[in-house]
């Protein structure tokens, strides 16, 4: 038997769900199975395990690099922020309630007993689990209520790794203060430290490890640099990172102000300038405008009339620009849109009117189930993608108008093919669909295109082999024990 490990973090955004990931195929590789968890993570963009449960990517993305599929126990709490200091909790896959942030904390014990007992069945069924934190391990506001770092620590009682960013500068801080500030008991715990995307030289940064170490007592693991790498995206965070390539086939996607699933265009990125437009800002130039998911339809649709992007949306239409909705997206490309009561306020809205259908919100419940579904053969970008998987997280259902289905049983598509809307999220992810779309974009503005690969390169293994040649694996091993 194993001993678990827990990867925590100086703040947010610095690296430990791809530390996460990298240990755990590091591990895979040296013939330990292992698996995943995370006992609250907050992010919009999620991923449905085969049972129907919604968790985050990052904890979808770790098990993949695991070489595991994807389960509920992995992330049993996830909150998904809708606005206004409100959250959907997500407890162990499905909605358990909306709750403003100053009554979460009342949930403190309950949510902490059900992530103690999925972190109990993942350890009995794999052997070895890899403990990821949330945001900083030294919030010491939120020391007697924080069930993803201290209060998970204190009652698992495993190795700590921590995690900082020197990319953001301050690491010296960084790294000092959280050991300083977490609770006496904890800071024995912390086994080791990795420093993350750095740039340059490492040479030049031996002194500063020298430093650390005697600072802390605790030993610099490795100084990992800063890589490119094509995983999923955890959070709203990474959109302000992504820089578009210089490509002459430019995408709009409409940065909704409670954008989700903004994963789902991360094959694009490689092989377009793909663009997070927020609203407000011309749409002019763009050869393609897709309206992403959201976690809230009815209030980012008035978000897009409140700043003129509904106009800008249709202007590209009758430009001939395709335009292109995902989930919420595919919502707002209707007519009409009538809630009552349970996705937003009651009533009765207008949609873009660029689909003929209805979205009726009637209940709290949530459609969360992985699809295989085929594209209509329609021209001049449907009829070329043909079978795709993909994920279905929505509230609401959908009327169908007069026009043709996108896809085999969802979606609706205009008669030219130039506009359409689809529940499923993780289209673009398929070759096949990216192609259909960038081959039909470059064919119209007269530029070449290669094919994207069927097939692509592991990322993860890709992963594994940075962390194998900067960081001290041995060492974690050893952290391990018997």
């Amino acid at each position: 038997m194993y001993m678990p490990l827990m990867v925590v973090g100086t703040s947010s955004h610095v690296g430990k769900s791809v530390t996460v990931a990298a240990i755990c195929r590091c591990l895979v590789h040296r013939g330990i199975r292992v698996a995943p968890f995370k006992s609250q993570n907050m992010s919009l963009n999620s991923f449905v395990t085969k049972n129907g449960g919604e968790i985050g990517i990052a904890q979808a993305m770790q098990a993949w690099a695991a070489r595991l599929s994807p389960s509920t126990d992995m992330n049993p709490v996830l909150l998904k922020p809708k606005g206004d200091c409100v959250s959907q909790v997500v407890l162990l896959g499905h909605p358990y309630k909306d709750v403003p942030i100053a009554e979460y904390y009342t949930e403190t014990p309950y949510l902490l007993s059900e992530a103690l007992a999925a972190y109990d069945r993942l350890l009995r069924e794999y052997g070895q689990v890899v403990v990821e934190g949330a945001g900083g391990a030294a919030e010491v506001n939120l020391y007697d209520r924080d069930i993803a770092n201290t209060l998970l620590a204190e009652k698992l009682k495993l190795p700590l790794i921590l995690v900082a960013d020197i990319e953001r500068g301050g690491v010296f801080a960084q790294i000092y203060g959280t050991i300083s500030l977490l609770p006496a008991p904890l800071r024995p715990f912390v086994r080791g430290i990795i420093i993350n995307k750095f740039r340059g030289d490492p040479a030049i940064f031996a002194n500063g490890i020298r430093i650390i170490e005697n600072l802390t007592g605790v030993p610099v693991l490795g100084v990992v640099p800063y890589v490119s790498l094509p995983l999923p995206s955890e959070d709203s965070l990474s959109i302000a990172d992504k820089k578009h390539r210089d490509h002459p086939i430019r995408i709009a996607v409409i940065r909704l102000p409670r954008v989700s699933n903004f994963t789902d265009f991360e094959l694009l990125e490689q092989y377009a300038a793909v663009e997070y437009v927020p609203c407000g800002e011309s749409l002019d130039g763009y050869d393609c405008v897709i309206i992403p998911g959201t976690k809230n339809t009815i209030d980012d649709l008035a978000a897009l009339r409140a700043t003129g992007t509904d106009r800008e949306i249709l202007a590209a239409r009758t430009r001939g620009v395709p335009v292109i909705g995902i989930c919420g997206g595919y919502q707002m490309l209707g007519t009409t849109l009538i809630d009552d009561g349970f996705e937003s306020a009651a009533g009765v809205y207008p949609g873009l009117g660029l689909l003929d259908c209805t979205t009726r919100f009637t209940s709290y419940s949530k459609n969360t189930t992985q699809v295989q579904r085929t594209a209509a053969p329609v021209a001049p970008i449907l009829l070329s993608i043909g079978e795709v998987t993909g994920y279905e997280i929505h509230m609401g259902v959908t009327d169908p108008g007069s026009e043709k289905e996108a896809f085999s049983g969802d979606g609706r598509v205009t008669a030219d093919g130039l506009v359409f809307g689809t529940y499923m999220h993780g289209l673009f992810l398929n070759p096949s669909a990216a192609n259909a779309l960038l081959a039909y974009l470059s064919a119209k503005k007269g530029v070449p295109f290669t094919l994207i690969p069927a097939e692509a390169a592991d990322p993860y293994d890709m992963l594994a082999s940075i962390f194998e040649e900067h960081v001290d694996m041995d060492a974690i091993v050893a952290m391990l024990g018997t």
